[in-house]
């Protein structure tokens, strides 16, 4: 058998926002996760502002987006640390508030009961169509026990490296997105890794008629290229030179510090300044792994460029976030996002949602100006019929 779709699900006819919608996260007990789901309950439950999402701002009301309230969570995962306890972690790091976990203890007990093992892990015999009906099965029995409308497949898992060119098996982020198609389900690959990129799922995700979105998340150093590029094009600056470092802890800065994952990562680093500038300018980016960072990064770019009579000038920025806490109010936008796309009987790939993406679908601008007044476009077309 091949990764194609097997079975698609039809459009809900339910009343807009009320019908629960289910969120499966790849990754379902990492930082990034763990991050969304406590914020989607406190934000529900009015014990904190929707701060970052960009879905609960003026363009996006009355669209007709699913509630944070009906959001059911689920997902894969390969360990074991339940999701109170992984909240408690984060709260400890300064990542949630302090309080919170114990605030939405149940909620995050609620989405833990429905995280099944990932895969695939070390000695699984099973084939690549195995491990794919294995997925599916879980996604399609989520549904149908929870009574969901539908639900997103949004991987926030870490980074893989790029498959080698003679490998006969699919990569894990291939699987799962293989997984999301024959289940019926949307798909959003927020990493750098393959998912529905492979080209043995080019035809499963065509004939699918299911709407997917992007690849790898727009949350720091280069949400800033896609702002300052544009600056330098647009003011006929030159650019000369365009260099970056990325200092990572936590489970990123582990999976980062795999060169084969890293070069994967910064592939869309690099492909901002090209898109967005004509051409990509000399200097490169670094990704290197600080264990005492935690959940943190910074991240430093040197920008060299001349301007009138070629007097040479440089900008130097310096970003410092906390990754989980950027990528979560983005999680849930895209969930939202999709979600409506899939009532709206939208398919295939979706460039609108570029704002979201350093590796965008084809035909996406690249400035991020550009790709919000396209986002905000789209969250109009999906209002229709609101």
């Amino acid at each position: 058998m091949s990764p194609s779709a097997t079975s698609t699900s039809a459009p809900s006819t339910s009343p807009h926002g009320t019908s629960p919608t289910g969120v499966w996260l790849i990754g379902a007990r990492g930082s990034v996760a763990t991050t969304a789901v406590a914020g989607c309950a406190a934000i529900a439950a009015g014990l904190h502002p929707p701060t970052g999402m960009v879905t609960e701002t003026q363009p996006f009301l009355d669209r007709g987006l699913p509630t944070l309230s009906t959001l059911v969570f689920g997902g894969h995962d390969t360990t074991s640390c339940p999701l109170p306890k992984r909240a408690e972690e984060l709260a400890a790091g300064g990542v949630l508030p302090h309080g919170l976990p114990s605030a939405v203890r149940a909620e995050l007990a609620a989405a833990d009961a429905e995280i099944r093992p990932g895969g695939p892990q070390p000695g699984d015999t099973r084939s690549d169509d195995e491990l794919i009906d294995a997925f599916a099965a879980d996604l399609r029995d989520f549904v149908r026990r929870r009574g969901l409308a539908r639900a997103v497949v949004v991987n926030v898992a870490s980074t893989e490296p790029l498959p080698a060119p003679d490998d006969d098996r699919l990569p894990a982020s291939s699987l799962y997105a293989a997984a999301a198609l024959r289940a019926g389900c949307p798909y959003v690959n927020f990493t750098p890794s393959t998912g529905l990129h492979h080209p043995r799922l080019t035809e499963a995700a065509r004939v699918s008629g299911l709407p997917h979105a992007g690849r790898d998340g727009k949350t720091g150093q280069t949400l800033l290229r896609s702002v300052l590029g544009p600056m330098f094009a647009q003011r006929a600056l030159a650019v000369r030179a365009w260099s970056g470092t990325n200092l990572l802890g936590g489970g990123d800065g582990a999976a980062l510090a795999d060169p084969a994952a890293a070069a994967a990562k910064n592939a869309g680093k690099e492909r901002v300044l090209a898109d967005t500038l004509g051409a990509a300018p000399e200097g490169e980016v670094h990704i290197d792994e600080v264990p005492s960072l935690g959940d943190w990064k910074t991240a430093w770019d040197h920008i060299a460029f001349d301007g009138f009579l070629g007097t040479r000038m440089v900008l130097q920025t310096t970003w410092q976030g906390c990754d989980s806490a950027l990528a979560a109010p983005l999680i849930l936008d895209l969930a939202r996002l999709m979600a409506r796309a899939h009532e709206h009987g939208l398919t295939g790939a979706l460039p609108a949602l570029a704002f979201y993406f350093k590796d965008p679908d084809p035909g996406a601008p690249s400035a991020l100006g550009d790709q919000f007044a396209e986002l905000v476009g789209f969250a109009g077309r999906l209002g229709e019929g609101a």
